[in-house]
């Protein structure tokens, strides 16, 4: 573990939902293994050396929490040339990203069904030209605001793996997570290049920004540069 590497305090929530259909069982059993990235865990890696960043040498982005991956596939189809990690703790959002990846054919994706912390632990330094970090879990209440990705800890470690100049966005519909962001990332070693309501141009909306829609919460977009 690094030195700047926060407690194991979570900042996600629960990992398995509702029961799941069958056919995402399936996908779990029989697509999971071939994709997940190893030496990340501490029963692999027990002492957490660093490992090779796979696809070398494309470039490599990652998904930090990646709900049902329409947005991950999204961009790994869009970018062939591009190697990306996808991270996510959620049992029920792993099946759906497997169900996509059945129809989508891509070999330029692989996944962690964990804790991103495992991958920024082991990671060697300024390997990641791009971060994405979509609708993160809002912590609401404040005394959990600490469990947010956007704070000291996770981006020090963040920002560690990121190359000078490598580009982190986060999009949330959370008001106060919002705030927070533009407190805390560019104290992590980054610089804010557009924030706002207009999304990117290869911006493929989710599933989570469908349901904030609905329910009223505008989505912001913020894109940063680490320096």
């Amino acid at each position: 573990m690094t030195p700047d590497a926060p407690e194991r305090r979570n900042f996600y929530g629960r990992i398995r939902g509702k029961t799941m259909r069958a056919s995402q069982k399936t996908y779990l059993e029989e697509d999971l293994a071939p994709l997940t990235l190893h030496g990340l865990t501490r029963e692999e890696n027990p002492s957490r050396s660093l490992i090779t960043p796979p696809f070398a040498p494309k470039p490599l982005w990652l998904e930090v929490g990646f709900g049902g991956g329409e947005h991950l596939v999204h961009m790994a189809a869009r970018y062939l040339d591009i190697g990306l990690i996808g991270c996510e703790p959620f049992v029920n959002g792993i099946a759906m990203l497997l169900g996509k990846m059945r129809q989508a054919n891509l070999t330029n994706l692989l996944l962690h069904p964990g804790d991103v912390r495992d991958l920024l632990e082991v990671l060697p330094p300024a390997c990641l030209q791009k971060v994405f970090l979509n609708y993160p879990d809002p912590w609401p209440k404040s005394r959990h605001h600490r469990r947010r990705f956007v704070t000291t800890g996770y981006l020090t470690a963040l920002a560690r793996v990121m190359e000078p100049g490598a580009e982190f966005r986060v999009a949330t519909d959370i008001a106060d997570y919002v705030r927070q962001t533009l407190e805390e990332v560019p104290l992590a070693g980054f610089t804010l290049i557009t924030q706002g309501s207009t999304p990117w141009d290869d911006w493929l909306s989710t599933r989570y920004e469908q349901k904030a829609l609905r329910e009223g919460r505008p989505p912001h977009y913020m894109t940063f540069r680490r320096t």
